[in-house]
């Protein structure tokens, strides 16, 4: 950075005016962290804070950015896992999250959106269309489709519908140098395109580390008339997993399947003890859409697999019913924050994903995990595309267990590639799983570098994040 703290925030202000822009320690302190274990371990401030919400106003930010050689963080609701949005090396957060128009091209079954529009409010926009924007985080009253771009995420019903980068079709991306430069298309409303290299998937999980993205066109789909869910019990938590294999080895692809371990059910029973789970080793939620009688007749199907090996099943259509047994599932992320008293649970180690042949033994060998570090690891999430939820629960207040956190982590994500998975099926890399990427990727990591390297020669870009700081 070749200008001072003092002189950044006075040509903040000159170029944007002082209403956009956040320079106290108390404004700038609330964007030192997201919602990852590892942010909040060690500060990390910006210089200065600048709000926007126009393209060129981001253009304009870049180019005296890249004049500067001031690095540059960009960040929408701040509620991501891995310190994606952190400001490593000072510099200037580029806060997005007020950005929210919504276009709503229904005839052409797309939509075009700015990066702050939140995931649970463009659906909201949507419904009178019957039309949805499939991926869905756990996080969707928070998650903004800026940042869900920017880490490919997906979700509760990524086993059928995919993940983010199934669905952008286009994007308005303005470069570390200000050039502002429009991705699948300049025109096109088209819903496919093999014409020329594929930059929007390129930037679909970058991270923010090669341009700000600052419009996206995505595809939307119809709604499903009709919905059921099923809650399936088992005494054995490898048979929740193989009852998964059975559902997939006939066919058969419902839109959610999500499992809970034996704490995460302790969890939901202890936040809602009106929910009143029995305590088996593993419950397995199916979800399943489509019109009336695709459902009726999947449910049943389904219900058949599950009974060969479950000690209990029930299957429901009532929408009221469903709500009741979707909630044992919804409520896991604060049920578990508050099951102990004078714990919470943290995100560290919580996004691995395994291959789902693999998915019986990774479930037993974290629960071995857990009792060799003595730290409880409450287990969740789409066991339906392998990618499990694994939640510490821990004082972080007690040094001792900050460093078996730390540690219970690292086990875990290298017991993801150790299996064949990867460190992270939804959440990105961060900083938090940085030092894990050459070990996964080998000599494509120098790829990516070598692509960083060419958009983003001054190395401005969300530093530290996908690669370690340091590297050259």
């Amino acid at each position: 950075m070749n200008v001072s703290k003092e002189q950044l925030i006075r040509d903040m202000e000159d170029l944007f005016g002082p209403e956009r822009v956040l320079k106290t320690d108390l404004e700038r302190l609330t964007y030192t962290y997201d919602s990852s274990f590892v942010s909040q371990q060690k500060e990390y401030l910006p210089d200065v804070v600048v709000c926007l919400n126009s393209t060129e106003s981001v253009s304009r930010l870049m180019k005296y950015a890249y004049e500067h050689e001031v690095p540059v963080t960009p960040r929408g609701a701040g509620s991501g896992q891995t310190g994606g949005s952190v400001p490593l090396k000072g510099g200037i957060v580029l806060d997005l999250s007020t950005w929210k128009d919504v276009e709503v091209d229904d005839a052409n079954m797309q939509v075009i959106v700015r990066p702050g529009v939140v995931h649970a409010e463009l659906n909201k926009i949507l419904a009178p269309y019957n039309l949805f924007f499939p991926p869905d985080p756990g996080s969707s009253a928070m998650a903004t489709i800026g940042g869900m771009v920017g880490n490919n995420a997906s979700g509760l019903r990524a086993v059928k519908y995919g993940a983010t980068f199934q669905y952008v079709l286009g994007l308005e991306v303005v470069l570390p140098n200000g050039e502002v430069i429009k991705t699948g298309g300049v025109k096109s409303k088209a819903l496919k395109s093999v014409s020329g290299i594929d930059l929007t998937r390129l930037y679909c999980g970058s991270e923010g580390t090669l341009g700000v993205i600052t419009q996206i066109r995505l595809k939307v789909q119809p709604k499903a008339p009709y919905r059921g869910i099923m809650l399936a019990l088992f005494d054995k938590l490898e048979d929740s997993a193989y009852t998964v294999l059975d559902v997939f080895k006939v066919g058969l692809i419902p839109s959610g399947i999500e499992i809970l371990d034996d704490g995460a059910i302790r969890c939901a029973n202890t936040f809602k003890p009106e929910l009143k789970i029995p305590e088996v080793e593993a419950a397995l939620f199916f979800e399943i859409n489509g019109s009336k009688a695709a459902v009726e007749a999947e449910g049943a199907e389904i219900k058949a697999i599950v009974e060969k090996r479950c000690c209990s099943v029930e299957w429901a259509t009532d929408p009221e019913r469903m709500t009741q047994l979707w909630q044992g599932r919804q409520v896991i992320g604060s049920a578990s924050a508050r099951y102990m008293p004078g714990k919470t649970r943290v995100f560290a180690g919580e996004d691995v994903c395994f291959p789902i042949s693999k998915v019986p033994e990774a479930l037993r060998r974290i629960k071995m995990l857990s009792k060799e570090f003595d730290i409880p690891v409450v287990i969740y999430g789409h066991i339906g595309d392998g990618n499990m939820h694994t939640a510490p629960i821990m004082d972080p207040l007690n040094p001792v267990e900050v460093e078996k956190t730390v540690k219970i982590a690292d086990a875990i994500h290298r017991l993801a590639l150790e299996m064949g998975g990867t460190t992270t099926g939804e959440h990105g890399v961060g900083f938090s799983r940085a030092e894990y990427m050459e070990e996964e990727h080998g000599k494509a990591l120098d790829v990516m570098w070598a692509i960083k390297k060419a958009i983003d020669s001054k190395g401005i870009m969300n530093p530290g994040k996908i690669w370690q700081l340091g590297r050259e």
